[in-house]
């Protein structure tokens, strides 16, 4: 098992299935906050979902709506169970807490290196890392 120490943005343990996406993520226009699916047509991952994954991109991008985008997918059931970033920026931090999604960043390796879609991810945002399987 591998793991790596982050930044705490916010606080929260998850575990499940990472989605990793290299291409930054606008919630807005991007993701659907109904079905939780990758909508944007050029994006390598459309057609995949967020529901109950590891969601990891390297920042987020676009409209201040996608911190309620991300909210939205919470009140829909189809929310990611943490989010993980190079660099967080704030409407990925405002989404995921006024969401309650765990949210690290500024890891101590690059985990675009270490994680791929569909290995198995411990977040431990309470103790600052994450450990994959």
């Amino acid at each position: 098992m591998k793991v790596v120490r982050g930044r705490v943005l916010v606080e929260g343990y998850a575990e499940g299935k990472a989605l990793v996406s290299n291409e930054p993520i606008s919630f807005l226009g991007d993701i659907d906050p109904n079905t939780g699916k990758i909508i944007r047509n050029n994006h390598p991952l459309k057609g995949l979902t967020v529901k109950n994954k590891v969601f990891i991109f390297p920042y987020g991008k676009g409209s201040t709506v996608g911190s309620y985008v991300i909210y939205q997918l919470v009140k829909n059931n189809v929310a990611p169970k943490a989010i993980l970033n190079m660099k967080s920026e704030p409407i990925i931090i405002i989404g995921c807490v006024i969401s309650n999604i765990p949210l690290m960043d500024s890891f101590e390796e690059d985990i675009f290196e270490i994680v791929k879609t569909g290995d198995y991810i411990i977040v431990n945002a309470r103790e600052g890392y994450i450990a994959v399987k």
